[in-house]
């Protein structure tokens, strides 16, 4: 069996920081490109930022220069380091990557339960 887990959510005025952190366990052989994904009320899930194993990184438009992505391969960890926050990063963040698991035979996509970011004053 295999999860992530994030924590590092929580309620934040605008102009702070917070950090996500995300960890993967099970019988874990490799894992493909780390990403945060974010789900606002009423709206789409969409990409926030991802890692490759090789440390690649993307970022939407919408976060460039206020988020940074990291992932430590030896502890299957990602984290997501959030400053200068706005009342418009307010939403639910999910952690997601590819996982293959040891006598796996293909990776397989697993997402986090999600943590509960909140910018307001």
């Amino acid at each position: 069996q295999v999860q992530l887990v994030e924590s590092g959510g929580g309620l934040v005025q605008p102009g702070g920081s917070l950090r996500l952190s995300c960890a993967a366990s099970g019988s874990i052989v490799s894992i493909g490109d780390m990403k945060w994904f974010r789900q606002a009320p009423g709206k789409e899930r969409e990409l926030v930022a991802a890692i490759s194993s090789g440390g690649s990184t993307y970022y939407a438009n919408s976060v460039e220069g206020r988020f940074t992505i990291s992932r430590d391969n030896a502890k299957n960890t990602v984290l997501l380091q959030m400053n200068s926050l706005k009342p418009e990063d307010t939403a639910v963040y999910y952690c997601n990557a590819p996982i293959l698991l040891f006598r796996g035979y293909k990776y397989l996509e697993v997402w986090g339960q999600g943590t509960l970011v909140t910018v307001s004053l």
